[in-house]
């Protein structure tokens, strides 16, 4: 079982920054792919962002260029710095688990932080 708390979510002016963490509660060295979500209201949840345990890195397209996932192995944390904002990228971010140490592939999930993109 993998905890995960995010936090640094809030309200933002259009073209402002956020940096967004997620705390595992075990080493993120040993699961596969670490990652953050997102889910507007009225819409599914969808990616933005995954890096693997060797680093390797895959974004949305609309994120690509401002968006910035890293991990920091010695935090057990996974930052997501999101600059150049937009009101579009306003929904609940959620930290995502995707690990596999055997035949069986487990998701585990965040309780998600609100990012609110407004003038």
């Amino acid at each position: 079982q993998v905890h995960l708390v995010e936090s640094g979510g809030g309200l933002v002016h259009p073209g402002g920054s956020l940096r967004l963490s997620c705390a595992a509660s075990q080493s993120i060295l040993s699961i596969n792919h670490m990652g953050w979500y997102r889910q507007a209201p009225g819409k599914q949840r969808e990616l933005v962002a995954t890096i693997t345990r060797g680093g390797s890195t895959n974004y949305a397209d609309s994120v690509k260029g401002r968006f910035t996932i890293s991990r920091d192995n010695a935090k057990n944390t996974v930052y997501l710095q999101m600059n150049s904002l937009k009101p579009e990228d306003t929904a609940v971010y959620y930290c995502n688990a995707h690990t596999w140490p055997g035949p069986i592939v487990y998701d585990y999930w965040g309780q998600g932080t609100q990012v609110t993109v407004s003038s």
